[in-house]
């Protein structure tokens, strides 16, 4: 399993990496037998978010550390060196792009992009 992770270089520049995410079967709801799962994050809020279609913002960082999990529509986000990615439903996208140039988003589905926030901060 894997997520994006977009951050900002020690210059400012906003970057694309791939994160491996190790799963270890464990006891996660005795008396249910094992699952695979991964250590856990603390997470300090949650919500929900709407983008609608065709919405187009600036470019930006964002305010906390945080990851988006898509369940409806796309975007596509480019990191402030230049590489987009396509954020999807399914997908999760780390963010900690705090400082520096940021990245932009836009909204390239028909439908509205829906999603999870998850915030870390």
């Amino acid at each position: 399993m894997e997520y994006c992770k977009l951050y900002s270089d020690d210059a400012g520049e906003s970057r694309w990496a791939d994160v491996d995410v190790a799963l270890e079967p464990r006891s996660f709801a005795p008396p249910a037998q094992d699952i695979e799962i991964s250590d856990p994050e603390p997470a300090r809020q949650m919500m929900f978010l709407r983008l609608r279609a065709s919405w187009d913002e600036p470019i930006h960082p964002t305010p906390v550390r945080q990851k988006l999990i898509c369940l409806a529509g796309s975007v596509r986000v480019t990191a402030s060196d230049g590489e987009t990615r396509d954020i999807t439903k399914g997908d999760v996208w780390h963010m900690e792009d705090k400082h520096g140039k940021g990245h932009h988003t836009m909204v390239t589905s028909d439908v509205d992009f829906e999603a999870v926030i998850i915030q870390h901060e």
